[in-house]
């Protein structure tokens, strides 16, 4: 029974060393295939500098509609139930699976100049393919799902007693968000921004179909990796080196009001 007890240990021991290897070594090789300080002299090249302007720009005006809209989108479906919830709620996930080709062919049949709305645009003087628009709307389409899904779950772990004790005490409905609803979920509304961010600073496929990979107007990071990576390979390195270390800092950010109330149980 022991063998079999050390048996099983040496198992889970060697699946998760390996596991491990398998996960960080790509990760690692970034780091250790150029010196750190050529890897910054990379950071300040004109390519490096152009597409984290248009990054910072476009994933900022994205990431305030995703909680402008998300949030108050994520509280409706919540704390109402009406016929076919799931469904609606489904729907909203879709994007969450679509391979990216299929999301940038469906923003451009959709916003593009021949598309379903494309006259309405042109009409109004409005030019949205391959511009910094069309990388906000790629990048909203794709990130906004992941915030959605977390602020759902963020306002379905409320308790709804102290949502109808608010109400009972007079407040609105309005007041009842802003000052009950979107306090107590905070945290959890956090985690699913950092998500989502993460998610939208990694953009590639439906961008890149949707809004091309102009430098300094649509050419964000991720493009700019894939673009230097047959021209110069220190630059991409590079770039990749950066986007690394912010995934690390969101996940960290993500997690630390969980370890923090995890130190004080």
């Amino acid at each position: 029974m022991k063998a079999r007890r050390r048996t099983f240990e040496v198992l889970l021991a060697a699946a998760t060393a390996l596991a491990a290897v398998f996960l960080l070594l790509p990760v690692v090789a970034i780091f250790l295939q150029v010196p750190p300080s050529r890897l910054l002299d990379q950071l300040t090249s004109g390519v490096v500098l152009d597409a984290l302007r248009v990054t910072l720009k476009t994933n900022g005006i994205a990431m305030v509609l995703i909680l402008l809209v998300g949030t108050l989108t994520a509280y409706l479906l919540a704390t109402r139930q009406f016929p076919g919830r799931s469904v609606v709620v489904t729907l909203f996930e879709l994007p969450l699976v679509l391979p990216p080709a299929v999301a940038g062919v469906g923003l451009l049949v959709a916003f593009g100049q021949q598309g379903l709305l494309g006259e309405t645009f042109g009409a109004a003087g409005i030019e949205v393919g391959f511009t910094q628009l069309a990388v906000i709307l790629a990048v909203t389409f794709v990130a906004s799902p992941f915030y959605v899904r977390g602020a759902i779950a963020a306002f379905e772990a409320l308790d709804p007693d102290l949502l109808a004790a608010a109400r009972t005490l007079g407040a609105g409905p309005a007041r009842t968000f802003f000052r009950v609803a979107l306090p107590m979920a905070a945290a959890g509304l956090s985690a699913g921004a950092a998500v989502a961010l993460a998610r939208a600073i990694g953009e590639f496929g439906a961008t890149i179909m949707f809004a091309g990979s102009l430098r300094g107007v649509t050419q964000t990071v991720s493009l700019a990796i894939y673009q230097e990576f047959d021209v110069n390979l220190e630059v991409a390195l590079a770039i990749s080196a950066l986007l690394i270390l912010v995934s690390a800092a969101l996940l960290l950010a993500f997690k630390l009001p969980r370890w923090t109330r995890s130190a004080w149980i």
